[in-house]
């Protein structure tokens, strides 16, 4: 089932953050969702997913919760572990929306927990208490409880702020698989090197306005670069992929 949203408008108070922007993700993309601090990534992603009012129609927040758990996993840029409980436990909280108590985990529910600490790179860290990790081993834990859930789509807002460039890689690998394997992906990032390496398609967004939606290639131009990020860029097409990096502000005109 393909996620679709069709000019979603958000509020905040009197003021507009979201712009009638219309979307859809289809099962086997990896969708980056890029644009400057205040652009409304965030925004955009919590009003799909029910967490905030708006106009406009989106599939995802217009399905009974319980069916939203099921279907799609959500990563928030906030790191919070609020309890302190082993990692183990924790990841298991991602079975919850399919019945499971962490207290007692089905066959299934401890195997899908073991893969998901797998794919984050956490297996070794399962009997660590959450709340004393580093601020990366707590993002990947947390990215881990989110492939737990096992759901046809994820939600990543800003999954790799923070990592180790090896993890950053791995995270953005894990979402490819993700779709490999016939999901939906929608990742908010900052990093355009990654999201052109790793993404099947760009999402840019602009003062809450979707600006342009396609290729990597075709949304990371010259033009798009200097008028929405205010940079020049190197840009070469490699064996794997659009090579981009970020090189000085661009010419103010």
């Amino acid at each position: 089932m393909a996620f679709v949203c069709r000019d979603v408008t958000v509020n905040l108070g009197s003021t507009p953050v979201v712009k009638s922007v219309s979307l859809t993700i289809a099962p086997g993309e990896v969708v980056g969702l890029i644009g400057p601090n205040g652009a409304g990534k965030t925004t955009l992603m919590r009003a799909t997913l029910g967490l905030l009012p708006f106009s406009g129609s989106c599939s995802l927040a217009e399905m009974p919760a319980t069916s939203r758990a099921r279907y799609a996993a959500w990563l928030p840029q906030d790191r919070e572990i609020a309890w302190p409980i082993p990692v183990e436990a924790l990841v298991a909280l991602g079975r919850t929306p399919h019945g499971a108590s962490i207290s007692r985990l089905t066959r299934q529910d401890a195997e899908a927990v073991r893969r998901a600490l797998e794919k984050a790179d956490m297996w070794a860290f399962r009997d660590r208490i959450a709340t004393q990790l580093s601020g990366g081993e707590k993002a990947r834990v947390l990215l881990a409880r989110a492939l737990a859930q096992e759901t046809p789509m994820l939600l990543a807002d800003e999954p790799i702020a923070g990592l180790d460039p090896a993890h950053q890689i791995a995270t953005m690998e894990v979402f490819n698989t993700q779709a490999a394997d016939g999901r939906s992906v929608l990742v908010a990032l900052h990093d355009l090197g990654l999201a052109a390496r790793f993404c099947s398609r760009l999402v840019l967004m602009q003062a809450g306005r979707k600006v342009a939606d396609g290729r990597p290639e075709d949304v990371l131009t010259a033009h798009n670069l200097a008028e929405v990020f205010g940079i020049d860029a190197y840009r070469v097409e490699t064996a794997d992929g659009l090579l981009l990096q970020p090189l000085k502000l661009a010419a103010k005109t």
